[in-house]
């Protein structure tokens, strides 16, 4: 008899085999489907619904994905977020149309065409001072309206006990926040140049993160089975950052952050990184990560899948895998039902694996290939 989907990712998050390889996909923005891309898979489907943006945030451009669609493309994971204060979420509604768009940290998105939207305002770019720091405006983490739909949303989920629940506060990334903040090229030059400044940032973020983090699991953390969090680490073919400075003034942060969690909830922590980060994977499993996503195939050694698996395998779930970066975009939908075949066969080996795209499916990946990767499961993913 096949298990429910929530007893399916249970399964696999506690590294016993499955049914089948659990999908993952519309629970947060790093498993999401880009608007234009989703308004294709529903048009193909004959699938009517109106638009919703996942987070409420239209800027950010990803689907929130419709129930019927979830179960068409056999997703066994449901998502529960959080969002901006709703004193921000007013005022960019109100705003002037097609002009800049401000979060609550204060950086800033442009429109750069339909549907797309691109960072180009970093409110703290022209400093290095921790004085600067002390002065700024931070956002206040301690606003009810952040988190006040979350918990009916997963009392709900966990009384229905079909579906495994993923719990994503966004922005709650203390790395990517202080880029955010600075711009990244900045950043990482007062990385070298300034480090006192910018372990004074990082700290600061990290403690807004916990703060928010703390009240989005005093409403949630008894129920749900996965917390998302994650700073994006890797570049196509290296590190962003060298593993000496990533140990000296990020991985301290990470550590508090992931301690934290642990001793809110019993959920399994995944966190997103992206690009090559193989050389980090020890650092993450000493931290106590339980799943690694999105597993970028494209990247240096994280196309190393039998390495990955042998290596890490009994200690990380993997989550991810299926290539963004030529095969669902470019591929037919026989060369992506092969790819999900070689993937499955290659992480999924004893269990220990949940499919989805490598970060979001974008505005170029055609419909027809969303729905060869998910049924290929249903082929292909069955122990």
């Amino acid at each position: 008899m096949p298990l429910t989907s929530r007893e399916r990712v249970l399964a696999t998050l506690n590294h016993e085999k499955p049914d089948r390889v659990p999908i993952v996909l519309g629970a947060s923005n790093a498993t999401g489907i880009k608007m234009v891309a989703y308004r294709r898979l529903k048009k193909l489907l004959n699938f009517e619904a109106p638009e919703r943006y996942l987070y409420d945030f239209p800027e950010l451009g990803t689907a929130f994905i419709d129930e019927p669609m979830l179960e068409r493309l056999h997703v066994d994971v449901r998502g529960v977020l959080d969002r901006e204060p709703k004193h921000i979420l007013e005022k960019n509604a109100n705003r002037e149309p097609d002009s800049m768009y401000f979060n609550s940290w204060g950086a800033g998105v442009t429109k750069a065409g339909p549907d797309n939207w691109f960072p180009s305002y970093h409110p703290l770019a022209e400093t290095h001072s921790i004085e600067d720091l002390e002065k700024y405006p931070w956002p206040d983490m301690d606003d009810p309206t952040r988190v006040a739909h979350v918990r009916a949303e997963a009392q709900k989920l966990h009384q229905e006990n079909q579906y495994a629940i993923m719990a994503t506060p966004w922005l709650a990334f203390p790395m990517e926040r202080g880029y955010e903040m600075q711009r990244m090229d900045k950043f990482f030059l007062n990385m070298g140049r300034h480090p006192d400044f910018i372990q004074a940032l990082v700290k600061k973020t990290g403690e807004l993160c916990k703060t928010l983090m703390g009240h989005f699991l005093d409403e949630c953390g008894d129920v749900i089975d996965i917390i998302k969090i994650g700073d994006d680490l890797g570049m196509q073919s290296s590190l962003l950052l060298s593993p000496k400075m990533y140990r000296q003034y990020i991985k301290p942060v990470h550590a508090d952050y992931i301690a934290f969690i642990k001793s809110r909830t019993n959920a399994k922590v995944l966190f997103h990184t992206d690009g090559d980060v193989f050389p980090l994977i020890p650092d993450f499993i000493e931290m106590g990560i339980d799943i690694l996503n999105p597993i970028q195939t494209s990247a240096g050694k994280m196309s190393n899948l039998p390495e990955l698996k042998k290596q890490f395998g009994k200690d990380l779930i993997f989550c991810g895998a299926i290539d963004t970066h030529r095969v669902l975009p470019f591929g037919t939908p026989n060369e992506v039902r092969a790819e999900v075949k070689r993937i499955i066969e290659l992480l999924g080996e004893d269990g220990g694996y949940m499919l989805s795209s490598v970060h979001t499916v974008l505005e170029d990946v055609p419909p027809e290939n969303i729905l060869a990767m998910v049924d290929a499961v249903e082929e292909f993913g069955w122990y």
